[in-house]
C-alpha cells in the first residue's frame, strides 16, 4: 500500500511539473513575436495586432487555446489516475459496474458547455468582421495572375498596379519576396471599406496583423473592413493557389499619419493618373531559377 502511494506521489508531482511546463511554454507564445509586421524567423504566436479586428482574434484565440490546455491537462490526469489505481497489481478485484447516471450526464453536459462558451464569442466576433459600420473611404484590390492592382475611389479615384520586386533588384535591408514596387499607401485611424475581387482565377488578399484573409473572386466583389491603430508597414502575401507564380504576390502597406496620407494622394493623382487604359501591363514572371523576367 506505501509503495502504491508513494508511486501515486511521484506521478502527482511529475505531473504538476508538466503543468508548469506547458504555462511557461504559453506564456512564451503569446510574448513572442512583437513589434513584427511581418514573419519573423522562430515565430509561434500571432504577429502583433494591427487593428480591432485582429485584436479580438487574438482574444479569441488564446481563450482557445487556455480552455483546450486545461482540457489536454485534465484528461492526462485522469488517465494517469486510471492506470496507477485501477490495474491489476493495485486492483485486483475490478469493479462490476457497467451504468453510473451521473458520470453520464457529466460528460454530456460539460462538453456542450464548453461549446456554447466557444460559440457565443465566435458568432460575435464573425459579426464584427463581416463590414465596416461607417467607412471613411474605400480600398478596391483586385487580384490578377500574378500582381495585385489598387483603386481608390474616394481619393481621385486613381488606380495602380503593385508587382513584386525580384530577387536581384533588392536593395538592402529589402525582404525577398515580400517587397513590391508601389506599396499600398492608408491613412492611420481610419474605418476603411476594403472591396475585393479578380481578374482571372481565385487569389487571397491576406494580412496576418490586419485580420484579413479573404478570397478575390472573379465575377463577384466580396467585402471586408480595416482601421489600422498604428503607423508603420505591413507585409502579407496571395494565400489561395492561384497558378505557377502564386508565391510571388506580395502585399505591401505602408500605414502613414492623415496629414502624410493628403500629401500623397496629391502625388497619387498625378502619378497613377489615367492616360491609356490600353497600356500594357508589366508584369514580374519569377523563375524556378529565381530570375526575373518582363512582359
Amino acid at each position: 500500500m506505501q509503495k502504491s502511494r508513494n508511486l501515486y506521489l511521484g506521478s502527482m508531482a511529475r505531473i504538476n511539473a508538466g503543468i508548469a511546463f506547458l504555462t511557461i511554454l504559453f506564456a512564451t507564445m503569446l510574448s513572442s513575436g512583437v513589434n513584427a509586421a511581418e514573419p519573423k524567423p522562430w515565430q509561434m504566436n500571432f504577429q502583433p495586432a494591427a487593428t480591432p479586428v485582429m485584436e479580438k482574434i487574438t482574444d479569441f484565440h488564446n481563450l482557445l487555446l487556455i480552455v483546450e490546455t486545461i482540457i489536454v491537462v485534465f484528461v492526462l490526469i485522469v488517465m494517469l489516475y486510471i492506470v496507477i489505481k485501477f490495474n491489476e497489481k493495485s486492483n485486483p478485484e475490478p469493479s462490476k459496474t457497467t451504468h453510473n447516471t451521473a458520470l453520464e450526464v457529466i460528460w454530456t453536459v460539460i462538453p456542450i458547455v464548453i461549446l456554447m462558451v466557444f460559440a457565443v464569442p465566435s458568432m460575435k466576433l464573425l459579426f464584427f468582421m463581416d463590414k465596416a459600420q461607417a467607412p471613411e473611404m474605400t480600398l478596391k484590390i483586385t487580384g490578377h495572375q500574378w500582381y495585385w492592382s489598387y483603386q481608390y475611389p474616394d481619393n481621385g479615384d486613381f488606380e495602380f498596379d503593385s508587382n513584386i520586386i525580384p530577387e536581384d533588384e533588392l536593395k538592402p535591408g529589402q525582404r525577398r519576396l515580400l517587397e513590391v514596387d508601389n506599396q499600398v499607401v492608408l491613412p492611420v485611424n481610419t474605418e476603411i471599406r476594403l472591396l475585393m475581387t479578380s481578374e482571372d482565377v481565385l487569389h487571397n488578399w491576406a494580412i496576418p496583423a490586419f485580420g484579413v484573409k479573404m478570397d478575390t473572386v472573379p465575377g463577384r466583389t466580396n467585402e471586408s473592413w480595416i482601421k489600422v491603430t498604428k503607423t508603420g508597414v505591413y507585409y502579407g502575401q496571395c494565400s489561395e493557389l492561384c497558378g505557377v507564380n502564386h508565391g510571388y504576390m506580395p502585399i505591401a502597406v505602408n500605414v502613414v499619419s492623415k496629414e502624410d496620407y493628403k500629401k500623397w494622394t496629391i502625388r497619387a493623382k498625378k502619378e497613377f493618373a489615367k492616360v491609356n487604359t490600353n497600356t500594357p501591363v508589366k508584369v514580374v514572371q519569377m523563375k524556378s531559377s529565381t530570375s526575373a523576367k518582363f512582359r
